[in-house]
């Protein structure tokens, strides 16, 4: 039976866990990024001296830096596609295979506009700050605990995917303006970007 190791922390953050995961990975075939999102940073030096090379992941799998080791991310983890394209494309520009050897769940929730508009006016209301990285990650999960989430598999049926959308941004927007005096996420631009994401991703889904 083959082994399989699981890297926690103690949810202080900035514990290491990628550092350790990178060790792991010599003797591994498969990474799996089972929660988070990309306010997680993931900080590896490869090589010595001249040859010394650092990467910066937010959202992909450390082990994607060795180039047998396939990476997965589960459906535990809020995704903002825009920002895990963006990933790719930097390691692509480094050299690493990514395309045949990353594969994402379609159950990831998604981190849209809105998300990011709740928790950025969130903190700043707060007499005391909590601290967020105010990237949508827990507005995101909000969603996702309450049953409203848009996730990766939605953006494959564009016509329910926005009526979806309309749905929840009406609830969203209406939470930004009423309560947070914040302007409203304009949901168009919201459907559009997400379908520009769309085709983008679609070569990076599996059964996860």
């Amino acid at each position: 039976m083959a082994k399989n190791l699981v890297v926690i922390g103690t949810q202080w953050g900035d514990e290491g866990k990628g550092k350790i995961v990178d060790w792991l990975t010599d003797h591994a075939e498969g990474v799996v990024r089972f929660q988070g999102g990309h306010n997680a940073g993931h900080t590896l030096v490869i090589g010595q001296g001249s040859n010394q090379k650092e990467y910066k992941l937010n959202l992909v799998p450390s082990g994607i830096i060795r180039k047998n080791v396939d990476c997965f991310i589960g459906n535990g983890v809020v995704l903002d596609i825009e920002h895990l394209l963006h990933e790719i494309k930097t390691l692509e520009n480094d050299g690493i295979e990514v395309k045949s050897r990353l594969f994402v769940s379609p159950g990831c929730p998604l981190i849209l506009k809105h998300h990011v508009a709740l928790d950025q006016a969130r903190e700043a209301k707060r007499e005391a700050k909590i601290g967020t990285t105010g990237k949508g990650i827990g507005p995101a999960y909000e969603d996702k605990v309450a049953r409203r989430s848009l996730r990766v598999y939605d953006l494959l049926n564009p016509d329910s995917f926005k009526k979806k959308l309309f749905e929840v941004m009406d609830y969203h927007n209406f939470v930004l303006q009423h309560y947070l005096k914040q302007d409203p996420i304009d949901v168009n631009q919201q459907f559009d970007l997400s379908m520009a994401h769309a085709e983008k991703i679609k070569p990076y889904l599996a059964d996860v």
